[in-house]
């Protein structure tokens, strides 16, 4: 069945960069839209960054425009977050996930699948 499983979770300095990965498996890669969600204790699971298959079209959080970048290799079915100028309010276990073809709102919780998650802690 379809697995998702991320890394690349680690803590940082404020104004550093961490590049997250999630591996996919068990479905064809390029047929689906993918997303980054991040949750915070106490907060709710929220959108980060998404990205629709074939066009590769991309959506961002507006906290998030400018600084983070999602991208696909489909050739090693892997979904890539790279995070610069990282601040403490990202912080948070970030997932991605994953939904069959087009998602029409990239940033909603409405995926199919989801990966267990990576920690990101950002500190001064």
């Amino acid at each position: 069945r379809v697995q998702l499983v991320e890394s690349g979770g680690d803590s940082v300095q404020a104004g550093g960069s961490l590049r997250l990965s999630c591996v996919g498996s068990g479905y064809t890669f390029s047929s689906y839209s993918m997303g980054w969600f991040r949750q915070a204790p106490g907060n709710e699971r929220e959108g980060v960054a998404g990205i629709w298959p074939a066009t590769g079209r991309t959506f961002y959080a507006d906290s998030v425009k400018g600084r983070f970048t999602i991208s696909l290799n489909n050739t090693k079915k892997i979904l890539y977050l790279q995070m610069n100028s990282l601040q403490r309010e990202d912080t948070g276990i970030y997932y991605c996930a994953a939904h069959f073809r087009w998602i029409r709102e990239p940033l909603s919780t409405g995926y199919d699948y989801w990966g267990r998650g990576t920690h990101v802690t950002v500190s001064s």
